[in-house]
């Protein structure tokens, strides 16, 4: 967001066990309905931040590593489990964050919903955003 231009943005996880920062905003900002990320993190959707991998560092703890996917590596804190990030092998320059590990998510509101056609039919999409039926890159 333009509001965060030339400031650090900060997160981590419920424990504290890991903590992350950034030194620009994100690129983009998405919820994601896809079938990994649902059964990855527990819930109905995702909300991630995609942050340029050179603006972002953990700081305190490092998280661990799952490769979820054989073109896809999610970390997660090894403490509280707390899901942190996802990286695809294709797109080397970005990092997704999970925005609600963020400390001021409220920030960083998503702008599209991806992977709609996996959307659970219980969940209601939000109209007011783009909607892609699969990844909205490419």
């Amino acid at each position: 967001m333009e509001a965060n231009m030339g400031m650090t943005i900060e997160g981590g996880c419920l424990c504290g066990a890991v903590r992350y920062s950034a030194t620009a905003p994100p690129v983009s900002r998405s919820i994601c309905h896809c079938r990994s990320c649902r059964r990855a993190s527990g819930a109905p959707s995702v909300a991630w931040s995609t942050f340029h991998v050179n603006s972002l560092v953990f700081r305190h703890g490092m998280p661990v590593r799952y490769r979820s996917s054989p073109d896809v590596t999610r970390t997660f804190c090894g403490v509280c489990g707390t899901q942190l990030s996802y990286r695809h092998d294709d797109d080397v320059d970005s990092i997704d964050i999970t925005t609600a590990t963020l400390d001021a998510p409220e920030q960083f509101p998503p702008t599209k919903e991806i992977w709609i056609e996996h959307k659970l039919p219980w969940e209601r999409a939000n109209e007011a955003m783009r909607h892609y039926p699969r990844t909205s890159t490419g």
